[in-house]
């Protein structure tokens, strides 16, 4: 009998239960399923594996910190690959990772905004960038208030390097499913406000929200990006981090 790869590659049957899932999920709330991506989140993860899911169809990895990315960056499959930043960055390190990702998707501060922009003038490269929202207003994230969002956008939007593309959160962990649904629903409204505000150099074309618990729902309030670590790679030892 012939082993299929999915038997012999424990990350390929949970990107192909994710993608099943993803697509089914689509079909229950009239999406598209060719508007929802799936990355890789990688955090802590061996390169090893993390090709083991680039063969498996994934095509978007999302990065947390630049010291890892640089250390493991040489050892990807990249071939029709794109990387993500999707932790908090430091403004000491965005010049080490912007050559080496096609979007930054945690932009919470003009500081940040003004070294991504100067930084990626001397490449001659324009950064797809999302602003992080504080959805739910933790003291303990990063990310700008909702409140405070739309005269952020207007500050950031004089950076000709940059482009902000839409927005980016991580809501709160709730007990309660319709608590839960509600930070993703007023997140949505926002990327909807927004858009019709129709701000300069400001496009609210991608939504990236939704992790390994939330993802469906997350893609029923109108995600475009999951960022997907535990349900692909397992659980992982973030003591050490």
């Amino acid at each position: 009998m012939t082993t299929s790869p999915c038997n012999e590659n424990p990350v390929a049957q949970q990107v192909a239960r994710i993608q099943a899932e993803i697509l089914e999920t689509c079909a229950a709330c009239g999406r598209d399923p060719s508007t929802v991506r799936l990355m890789a989140v990688t955090k802590t993860v061996e390169p090893e594996r993390v090709n083991q899911a680039i063969a498996a169809g994934v095509r978007l990895l999302g990065e947390n910190k630049a010291q890892e990315l640089l250390a493991k960056y040489e050892a990807y499959h990249k071939d029709q690959v794109e990387i993500h930043f999707i932790g908090h960055l430091q403004t000491n390190k965005v010049r080490q990772i912007v050559d080496k990702v096609t979007m930054i998707q945690s932009l919470d501060s003009v500081h940040l905004a003004a070294e991504i922009d100067k930084q990626c003038a001397k490449l001659g490269k324009v950064m797809d960038c999302l602003v992080e929202v504080n959805v739910g207003s933790e003291l303990t994230k990063s990310g700008v208030e909702p409140q405070r969002l739309v005269d952020f956008l207007g500050e950031v939007s004089q950076f000709s390097q940059l482009r902000v593309r839409g927005l980016m959160a991580i809501p709160p962990v709730c007990e309660d499913e319709l608590e839960a649904e509600r930070y993703f629903s007023d997140l949505h409204k926002l990327f909807v406000d927004i858009g019709g505000e129709k701000i300069d150099n400001i496009n609210m074309d991608l939504l990236s929200m939704g992790m390994s618990g939330d993802y469906r729902m997350a893609i029923k309030h109108g995600s475009n990006i999951v960022r997907i670590g535990t349900a692909m790679f397992g659980h992982r030892n973030y003591a050490n981090q």
